[in-house]
């Protein structure tokens, strides 16, 4: 028996007081975290939101087995933030897709969420209208025959593993009904306790015929930016549950195999919850490293090509930059390369790597 069949559904129940220590952590840390990006500034706070904000969209995608170019996710976000990168590159419909559904859940955290913007989510997700090979129907509830349910699934072909079995079909629009009254009103409880029921019960419900996961994780986010009070993402939840992934598998199927008491579930999300608050240092780090960069060299002259590519190392330049790579980035000669390169080492911006190789290359100093 499946939780979604037990006497009393959706009515989850959980242990308040065994939950109290930890929800006071998470807030204590969010409170923390709140108080010094606002202590920042509002340009330092956009770079950090933009950073959070390309990196949960990549790992929410990620936990689907669905890997997103990164350059991409970036440049739509920044795009819609109104910030200027270097180097914007062109975002393909299914990278766009998935970032206007995560935009639209944390920058309009306070709208009301119905199935007909649930359903423009879905058609976001899958603009072909097809899920790898496969047709499925877009912006609707899935409506598989009960004789064929919907089923997580694991293995090889003739010896799968059935992991869960979500509701019929038929079900869904009076399920989702009470889904999204409940969602839409305030309850007398934490709302970073309610990140963690609509997490569990969107993706108990799967209403649609894939992308579940994802816009869980996305309603979620939006719960969360509520509890928040802010359309600024500076922690991601699903950068944190990518590294968790098989935990996070394990507790929704031990959780969704059981009874309506669900606090072994609150207490694994917030636990992942603490994590990810935990490694916002890590974005910290990069976001004042960068706006220290600037403010060290704000007499320094740059040229365009100077500049984007000193954009690239700072956001985290994958591989050793030569000369020959930045010819090939600014497409710019081979001759110019050389002399933009010079040009920065000799002003204490760019020096040789130690590691010796047929190419030099060239750090940040």
């Amino acid at each position: 028996m499946y939780i979604h069949q037990q006497p009393g559904w959706p009515g989850f129940k959980w242990d308040a007081g065994k939950l109290a220590d930890q929800l006071a952590e998470v807030r204590f840390r969010q409170g923390k975290i709140l108080g010094y990006m606002e202590s920042l500034g509002f340009d330092l706070q956009t770079e950090a939101s933009l950073q959070t904000l390309t990196l949960d969209v990549l790992k929410s995608s990620e936990i689907e087995g669905e890997i997103l170019d990164t350059d991409q996710v970036r440049s739509s976000i920044a795009r819609r933030l109104g910030i200027d990168i270097a180097s914007p590159v062109y975002a393909d419909r299914e990278v766009e897709g998935v970032v206007e559904m995560m935009m639209d859940a944390t920058q309009r955290y306070e709208s009301t969420l119905n199935d007909e913007r649930l359903f423009s989510w879905h058609a976001a997700l899958f603009p072909t209208g097809r899920s790898g090979m496969r047709k499925i129907i877009t912006g609707a509830w899935r409506n598989n025959p009960d004789t064929a349910p919907m089923q997580v699934v694991s293995g090889p072909y003739g010896k799968e593993k059935v992991h869960y079995e979500a509701p019929a079909a038929g079900k869904l629009s009076g399920e989702m009904n009470i889904f999204l009254e409940w969602f839409n009103r305030d309850v007398d409880y934490d709302p970073i306790i309610k990140a963690a029921i609509v997490h569990l019960w969107f993706v108990t419900i799967h209403p649609f015929d894939d992308g579940n996961g994802r816009i869980a994780r996305a309603i979620a986010d939006m719960q969360l930016a509520r509890s928040d009070n802010n359309n600024q993402r500076f922690y991601s939840m699903s950068a944190q549950i990518r590294k968790d992934r098989n935990a996070y598998y394990a507790i929704l199927e031990k959780t969704q195999k059981g009874k309506l008491d669900i606090t072994g579930w609150i207490e694994w999300f917030l636990a992942c919850l603490h994590r990810a608050m935990m490694n916002t240092d890590d974005i910290l780090v990069n976001v004042l490293k960068k706006a220290r960069f600037w403010k060290e060299h704000k007499d320094a002259s740059f040229n365009e090509r100077q500049r984007n590519i000193l954009i690239k190392l700072l956001d985290g330049f994958t591989g050793k930059l030569t000369s020959s790579k930045w010819a090939k980035i600014t497409k710019c000669s081979s001759d110019t390369a050389v002399r933009d390169i010079n040009d920065l080492v000799q002003k204490g911006v760019l020096k040789k790597e130690d590691a010796g190789g047929r190419s030099t290359s060239y750090v940040l100093v």
